[in-house]
């Protein structure tokens, strides 16, 4: 790569020696477990004959941050120290001398994982979330060789194989594009899996960053769509967003007065509530989708699905196709993320303001005010 186009790519990924086979990045890291985040300065692998480096523009942040950086899901392993950040827009800076898909200035992201054992049956079938050896994960994981720690995107760049990066297409601002690498696709991914058409009636509930984008995507795939959530103060906000309906779940009245009215509804919420209730809401052969993923268990009574044969699912991410299809998707309808853009240095304060709902709808991360730290030091 010449100078002249480093420089055009605004690389601000240090090699640490020549041939050395790393590159050093600065990033923010939790240290510990609910400790706050900070500068941390680590290595990455230098572009392989297949990888592409990517300079770190924006970052979202997604709540699974918080929750894995304070180990608050039983089922998931923190490691530290912690390098958070799967919601990923960037520019190419290098290539490798293999890769035709990609090359310097390509605007790219990445999103909530980075390889895969790409030989199972679910990657075979281009569902590489569902890797049956388990994806490797953006951060808070390991590589293939299950030990190298992953680290995420609230750093200045990234090493990824070219087939886990996505083309961010012209029309969506790059700051409303990263939420889109997770808070998109994990709403996306059950609206197309579940064939949510034109007419259907949706709800969706709980509207924060993931109900905001199931609410724009729903809409634009033509249903009618109405917003359950226990606060009264986000009508306004449902219906500017697109939504047809509001209700305010506070009242217990509204779940018998919308019994079987609804053919699809998605659920958000990341708290603990009642699954029966929201049941209920699903008229005959309905289906109800689980993407906000609680940190205790639900009860759940058999007999709610058993009267209407409702189903009661839930869904990931989606794969690599699917998500470029989702970004090239929300291209064509004018859709992304309503986001707040924060330097690097208010992190800690937005994950206190984000578990307190107090973001419409989505942080992201300016990388700017990281390289600027950096040039300073």
């Amino acid at each position: 790569m010449s100078e002249k186009e480093h420089e055009a790519a605004g690389s601000t990924a240090t090699a640490l020696a020549e041939n050395s086979g790393s590159i050093k990045v600065l990033g923010f890291a939790a240290p510990a477990a609910r400790a706050p985040l900070g500068p941390f300065t680590f290595e990455r692998r230098a572009p392989g004959p297949r990888d592409v480096l990517i300079d770190i523009l924006f970052c979202g942040v997604c709540h699974s941050d918080i929750h894995q950086a304070r180990e608050e899901w039983d089922a998931i392993d923190s490691i530290f120290p912690m390098v958070p950040g799967h919601e990923i827009v960037g520019r190419v800076a290098e290539v490798g001398d293999q890769v035709r898909k990609w090359k310097a200035g390509d605007t790219v992201g990445v999103g909530c994982f980075v390889d895969s054992d790409r030989e199972c049956e679910a990657c075979k079938a281009g569902e590489e979330q569902y890797c049956e050896k388990g994806p490797t994960v953006t951060y808070n994981g390991y590589e293939r060789d299950g030990k190298t720690p992953t680290y995420g995107g609230y750093s200045t760049a990234i090493t990824v194989d070219e087939n886990y990066v996505l083309r961010i297409p012209e029309g969506i601002p790059l700051e409303g594009a990263a939420p889109l690498l997770c808070a998109g696709i994990t709403t996306y991914s059950p609206l197309r899996h579940f064939g949510v058409k034109a007419g259907d009636k949706v709800a969706v509930v709980g509207l924060g960053g993931l109900g905001h984008m199931g609410v724009k995507l729903a809409k634009a795939m033509g249903a009618k769509v109405t917003v359950l959530s226990h606060s009264p103060g986000k009508r306004e906000d449902a219906l500017r967003l697109g939504a047809d309906d509001f209700i305010a779940t506070r009242d217990a009245d509204v779940f018998e007065q919308n019994a079987g009215r609804f053919d699809f509804i998605l659920d958000t919420v990341a708290a603990k509530h009642d699954y029966d209730a929201y049941v209920k809401l699903l008229r005959r052969d309905g289906t109800m989708v689980l993407v906000g993923a609680p940190d205790e268990p639900a009860p759940l009574d058999a007999f709610s699905l058993i009267s209407g044969r409702r189903r009661l699912a839930g869904s990931a991410i989606g794969g690599i196709r699917e998500t470029q299809e989702m970004l090239d998707f929300c291209a064509g309808h004018g859709i992304a993320s309503d986001v707040e853009v924060i330097p690097i240095q208010k992190i800690n304060e937005a994950w206190e303001r984000t578990v307190r709902s107090d973001v419409r709808y989505r942080f992201v991360i300016d990388m700017e005010s990281l390289r600027s730290a950096q040039g300073q030091r």
